[in-house]
Formats: C-alpha cells, sequence, structure tokens
C-alpha cells in the first residue's frame, strides 16, 4: 500500500515546542495533511510515554493507532561529548519496534544518569557511538538515523559540532548507519555531490515542533505499513517500496545561506570565503551554513546525480502559498479560513500540493492560489535564503501586486 510518513517531530515535553502537540492534535493534523504514519517523537519522556501507552492501540506489525492515523514509536537524542579535545552535539533519531524496547532503552539511559525528565529530547553527555551501542545491544530491531546531518550546531557533518566523515563520528558503528537525514536546508541533489552517502537511504521529515508543521518535510513509501518493512525498506533504499522524498526548497531552511543573525548579514559561500567567514559588520565569525559545509565536503560537483538514487520533489506549504498571494501573514485569520475551505473540499494538503489537477483546483479555488501551487510544482520560485537560525523569505508573485481583497481570492463554493 502507498503511504505518507514523517518519522520525526516532538511532544509538547521538549523545549520550544507547541503546547498543542499532543496525540489529538497531531492525529487531528495528519488527516488534514494527509500523513499516514507518524512518528510518535520524544518516547523517553515520562508524561509523554504515559500518554502514548494510554491512547495508542497497537495494530499489525508493530505499529500504533490513534483515530485512524498510524504511528511508529521514535525519539531524538542530543549528544554533546568532548572527544580529542573539541565540543560535539549530534542529533540522532531512534526507531522502535515496541514499547517493551523503548521501556529497556529508558532504563539504560536512566542507570547511565540521563535526566530525562528535562526535555522530550534529552541532552547526553556520553559519545554518540558509545549510546548507540548501548541502544542497539538492547534490541536489534532499533533503526538509527542521524539527524539533519547538515545543521551547524547539532549534525553529524555540522561546520559548528560536527565530523568530517561518518567513520569519524561513528566509528566501529559506522556499518550500522544505513539511512540519514538530509534537513531542512539541504535537498538529496546535495547530498548526491558526496560519494560517501551513495550507500545511505536519505529520509526527510518535518522535526515539527507544533502540529501545523508535520509533513513539511516526509516520505513516500509503497510497501506493507509494518515496521519490518519499513526498516527493511530504508536499510536496502530500494526504490520500489521508497518512491520520494518531499522536500522544502532549502533556501528556504533556517541554515541554508552563511550569516550573522544579530548584525542581518546573509552571504553566499562564495562572499564569506571574500570575508575569511567573518562578519564583515562586526568581525565575528560567521555561522557557516548548510551549502558551504556541502560544498567544503563534496568530492563531486554542483548537478551530479549517482545510480540509484531515490527521487525528491521540492514543495511550499499551502498556508505560505495562499499567504503570499493574498499579501498575509501565514497564521492571519484569513489565511487560516482559506486553508480550512481548500481542505474541506479536496480533502488533504498534500494531495492538494501534489497531485490534484489544476483544472480541478480551479473549481473550486482562485485562479491566483492555484497558479501559486503551479508555480511550486514547476520549481519557479524566489526564495530569499535562510541563514543564522531564520527562515528563507519565499516569494511566488514577485514582480506581480499582492491582492488583498477577499473578493479577488475567495474559494469559489
Amino acid at each position: 500500500m502507498q503511504f505518507v510518513a514523517d518519522f520525526h517531530l516532538h511532544s509538547k515535553y521538549s523545549r520550544a515546542t507547541s503546547k498543542d502537540l499532543d496525540i489529538d492534535h497531531l492525529a487531528l493534523w495528519a488527516k488534514k495533511k494527509g500523513i499516514q504514519l507518524l512518528g510518535t517523537g520524544d518516547f523517553t519522556h515520562p508524561l509523554w510515554l504515559k500518554e502514548l501507552k494510554s491512547k495508542l492501540k497497537p495494530v499489525d506489525g508493530d505499529l500504533f493507532e490513534y483515530k485512524g492515523v498510524h504511528f511508529i514509536l521514535t525519539v531524538e537524542l542530543s549528544n554533546i561529548y568532548s572527544k580529542n579535545g573539541r565540543t560535539y552535539r549530534i542529533h540522532t533519531v531512534y526507531l522502535a519496534p515496541s514499547f517493551a524496547t523503548v521501556d529497556k532503552i529508558i532504563e539504560a539511559l536512566t542507570r547511565r544518569g540521563a535526566n530525562l525528565h528535562s526535555d522530550g529530547r534529552p541532552i547526553l553527555g556520553m559519545d554518540v557511538e558509545e549510546m548507540t551501542k548501548i541502544i542497539l545491544d538492547i534490541d536489534e530491531n532499533i533503526f538509527v538515523i542521524p539527524a539533519h546531518i547538515w545543521t551547524p550546531w547539532f549534525a553529524m557533518f555540522g561546520s559548528k559540532s560536527g565530523f568530517d566523515s561518518i567513520e569519524d563520528c561513528w566509528g566501529k558503528l559506522a556499518n550500522k548507519i544505513t539511512c540519514v537525514e538530509t534537513g531542512l536546508s539541504s535537498d538529496p541533489a546535495m547530498n548526491w555531490r558526496l560519494s560517501c552517502l551513495d550507500r545511505m537511504t536519505l529520509v526527510s521529515n518535518s522535526d515539527a515542533h507544533s502540529p501545523s508543521k508535520i509533513g513539511r518535510e516526509c516520505n513516500v513509501f509503497d510497501c506493507e505499513m509494518s515496521y519490518a518493512q519499513i526498516v527493511e525498506t530504508l536499510k536496502t533504499k530500494d526504490p520500489k517500496r521508497f518512491l520520494y522524498t518531499v522536500e522544502f526548497f532549502p533556501e528556504e531552511g533556517k541554515y541554508h545561506y552563511d550569516g550573522h543573525r544579530a548584525c542581518n548579514v546573509v552571504l553566499s559561500p562564495a562572499e564569506s570565503k571574500r570575508h575569511n567567514n567573518n562578519c564583515p559588520k562586526c568581525g565575528k565569525s560567521l555561522v557557516l551554513g548548510v551549502l558551504n559545509r556541502v560544498d567544503e565536503l563534496a568530492d563531486r560537483p554542483e548537478g551530479y546525480k549517482p545510480p540509484n538514487v531515490i527521487p525528491f520533489v521540492n514543495r511550499i506549504p499551502l498556508e505560505e502559498i495562499i499567504a503570499d498571494a493574498r499579501g498575509m501573514g501565514v497564521h492571519s485569520k484569513a489565511v487560516q479560513r482559506e486553508y480550512e475551505a481548500i481542505l474541506k473540499v479536496f480533502g488533504t494538503e498534500f494531495d492538494v500540493l501534489s497531485s490534484i489537477e489544476y483544472k480541478d483546483l480551479t473549481k473550486s479555488i482562485s485562479s491566483r492560489i492555484v497558479e501559486g501551487i503551479k508555480m511550486v510544482r514547476e520549481g519557479r520560485v524566489h526564495i530569499d535564503p535562510g541563514y543564522d537560525g531564520e527562515y528563507g523569505k519565499i516569494s511566488l508573485f514577485e514582480q506581480e501586486p499582492k491582492l488583498k481583497d477577499e473578493s479577488q481570492l475567495k474559494l469559489f463554493v
């Protein structure tokens, strides 16, 4: 069966997340977005685990269900540690097949001094290789995914806190790493420039900190919806079962370009090089973004495409398309009304953005919004790249006046 999955997200018990990140809101938004399988996130937090155990019902294939949405047990762990005189900060996502396995992970981490009550994404002061070995020794079916591997501050290849190779990061466990998460600020094409990633399955997830953000990046499968089948598909990079990923345009991500937010300075890698990677306003070190770091580690030119890759499509969330067409903020009431009205007619955001024909969309949606959807599907977008924690700024109708008249943009139903 074909389904859409988002493995990496958080609960309300993680820092800087929405108070609405509970199972009920996740199930509600999964239906709006068109996501059939969600990661639980944060399974090491005791209060979140209690809610998961009380509400999720087991279904065939070591998965769980709540109000028609399937869930898979996942967590993101943060390792901050010193090695060879340098501090590293690595985030990793783990998939687990059962609550029994989760309980054993919690027991093992607690025994080693982890404070799992403090944060849904707990910080552990041990080498990520050491910790992952402890976890894998608990259950060989646990699956490991290095998270948003290019993010400057918390990632395997991060410019501020990461390593230059998979082997340096994971040591003797490097062969256990068969899948990595590209993150919002890179897409698969950027990752194809590194031959060391050829054996990896590239996945994309939302890392959502609020329910409305789930599915902004996701994965489309055509296989049995079971833990074993999903893990096997991710291990083997089987293109018959893993159809494609849905990606941000990487420029929209918070760390695509280099920059210094305090000085409102944003630079391309070439411009940063001319300034010796220092802020031209204050002289402090720039936060070197994902594009810069990819250029540094790549052993292939831009545009290289290795054989046997999983395809991808770039998308912009529907609310952002509506907002740009209206010339309003994403969270404005008018944009939210339009969003809900569109879903009432067409079902899910995923279908609206990806598969419903334009002639059908124009029967019920303003032509301007449909044109925005078409622009996104065709990649005709303008984005001022994100940098140093600031999202990129999208403009689909850059050369056209914004229309705010309700009568010009309302749903035609």
